[in-house]
């Protein structure tokens, strides 16, 4: 797998609604993460049930107008598909925490001390780069979508951990190359879209429009 777009450059629009014209009902969003707490661990499964947007530049809506439209998230992860995830990790005698808080920075930069403190401070657990518009998007377009969040290291706002060397690519850097979604295979009509309240249906893109080609 390339890694070749930075995190703010890839087209999470165009990614989610291809998957929606395919008929994708359920999406398993994995992703390398990094703790901000002494409890969750390198290795550790966290099963994120919340996610704090620290983003600034990317495109992160298909409700761009004409009409306005609010969309409820205050639960942005499926409550459906995060049990059966944690029973199987846990039958599978994998570390996994049920439940946490997701940051999702702009990137392609680290967080700073002072922005890593803070983030450990408010008792959030985990921090990436990719985990936000898709969930969101997922839910516009009424996919259910759970997110499994892989601890590859701890974040510099930890209590005594050191700063990262880029320039060394050693295990104190965490790589941004995120695992495409997965689809489940299984379609459940009844449960596309539990908790979306779009008060009305997302434009689909249009030919040559800058989202409209699958990145």
């Amino acid at each position: 797998m390339k890694h070749q777009f930075p995190p703010h450059a890839i087209n999470y629009r165009a990614n989610l609604w291809a998957m929606k014209e395919l008929g994708v009902q359920r999406i398993v969003g994995p992703c390398a993460a990094g703790s901000l707490q002494t409890g969750v661990k390198i290795g550790d499964f966290v099963v994120c049930d919340q996610i704090v947007d620290r983003t600034r530049s990317r495109p992160h809506t298909f409700y761009d107008g004409p009409v306005t439209t609010h969309i409820s998230f205050a639960d942005p992860y499926c409550t459906t598909m995060r049990p059966v995830i944690v029973d199987r990790a846990r039958e599978l005698g994998i570390g996994v925490h049920d439940g946490g808080t997701m940051v999702v920075i702009e990137g392609p930069r680290f967080s700073t001390r002072a922005e890593s403190a803070w983030f450990n401070s408010e008792g959030w657990q985990t921090i990436n780069m990719t985990g936000y518009p898709e969930c969101l998007l997922a839910r516009e377009l009424e996919i259910c979508y759970a997110n499994v969040s892989l601890i590859t290291d701890y974040d510099v706002g930890r209590p005594g951990r050191a700063a990262r060397d880029p320039r060394g690519g050693g295990p104190g850097v965490r790589p941004e190359q995120r695992a495409p979604a997965r689809a489940a295979v299984r379609p459940d009509p009844g449960a596309a879209g539990r908790g979306a309240t779009a008060s009305a249906r997302p434009r689909s893109p249009t030919r040559g429009s800058r989202w409209s080609e699958v990145t």
